[in-house]
């Protein structure tokens, strides 16, 4: 079985600010039980940002990109050797994974990333998994690592993707106070309303919203989730026992791997705007966009970007590879695909957005927040 643990700030910090080294070391004692079961392991981490602050003694969260780019720089190293400390006592290799917004956008920077997990598992590492902060900007950045860790557990194809954070999952209200929500066939609006938008702590910069959000991403990849507290002993082997712990969301009917990029480890570029015709077809006709249905586009997209397809009313109904650049889509909207070699120099294909590149889904149509 192949599990992605993501671990999450204010799982690895005190309240201080300073990483939690008891933590790490029991976090690592469990994923080498859990090895020695033939399971392989990878850890998608926090805490960089927060070990740096706690090595210079500041309490206050940063604020602006350049100083929450110099505290990660000083407390990644120091995160990574605790970790380095943690699993070298049990005779476990880890190897560091720095990975950004970026190296998803492309499909082959994707591919290349999928290709170096998988040939650290065949090695018998464990990836250390985290956003490369330091370079990262507010832009492309994932949203405390929740959105990575359902990213790299749907390019490894985990069978599990488990998010350990402070709480014991989702709550229909205030956590300890409200009831606790065991599991979850299929994320609804009414879930999605349950999550928070922040983080309790102050000290991550994610909340209960990205996490349902992350859950969302791996079950639309065939992946089980689990939302826990990783503060309790053993948790990961509990839940994945069977045992009533945490939030559990249910796998859902996966996509093809490339359209699982499409839909979420690329980001869009820019916007069409469809008529209702064109709108129906993709919806109920699993059809390509024609230029004839194309209404007005938005952005500086170029050929080969992902793009976001609305309807005439604005609400994204799809999302899909481009085979035209912003400029050329908009000089052949509306006419019909014969007139494209007609009024462009460069000719490549009848459609917009062939079908083969282009995904609906109806999470795209419930949330009012995208990637």
């Amino acid at each position: 079985m192949r599990i992605v643990i993501k671990a999450g700030t204010n799982l690895l910090t005190t309240r201080t600010g300073e990483v939690d080294r008891k933590r790490i070391f029991a976090l690592a004692k469990e994923i080498a039980d859990l090895r020695k079961q033939n399971n392989e392991v990878l850890i998608v981490t926090s805490g960089a940002i927060g070990a740096g602050l706690g090595k210079l003694k500041i309490s206050r969260k940063p604020s602006s990109l350049k100083e929450k780019q110099a505290f990660a720089a000083i407390g990644q190293p120091l995160l990574m050797d605790i970790y380095q400390d943690a699993f070298s006592a049990l005779k476990i290799n880890v190897a560091q994974v720095l990975l950004t917004r970026h190296d998803f956008d492309e499909r082959q920077k994707y591919v290349n990333a999928r290709n170096t997990l998988s040939s650290l598992l065949e090695l018998g590492a464990v990836p250390v998994i985290n956003e490369n902060d330091t370079v990262a900007v507010e832009e492309i950045n994932f949203g405390d690592n929740d959105t990575l860790s359902a990213l790299v557990a749907s390019a490894v194809s985990a069978d599990w993707l488990v998010i350990l954070t402070d709480v014991e999952g989702l709550y229909k209200g205030v956590p300890g106070k409200s009831e606790l929500i065991n599991y979850v066939e299929k994320i609804s609006p009414e879930i999605e309303r349950y999550a928070s938008g922040t983080s309790s702590s102050g000290k991550g910069v994610g909340g209960m919203k990205t996490k349902v959000l992350a859950a969302k991403i791996a079950t639309s990849s065939g992946i089980r989730t689990a939302i826990a507290n990783g503060l309790e002993k053993d948790i990961i082997a509990k839940i994945i026992k069977g045992e009533k712990r945490g939030t559990v969301f249910a796998p859902q009917k996966a996509l093809e791997a490339k359209k699982h990029w499409i839909a979420f480890g690329s980001s869009c570029k820019g916007q069409i705007m469809v008529d209702e015709g064109a709108a129906k077809a993709l919806l109920k006709g699993g059809k390509s966009l024609l230029p004839s249905g194309v209404i007005r586009t938005q952005g500086g997209f170029d050929s080969g970007d992902t793009v976001s397809i609305l309807d005439s009313g604005g609400k994204e109904i799809a999302r899909g590879v481009a085979n035209y650049s912003c400029e050329e889509v908009e000089k052949i909207k509306g006419r019909k695909s014969a007139d494209i070699k007609k009024i462009l120099s460069k000719y490549s294909t009848d459609e917009v957005i062939h079908r083969d590149n282009l995904v609906v889904l109806e999470w795209l149509t419930e949330l009012e927040d995208t990637l």
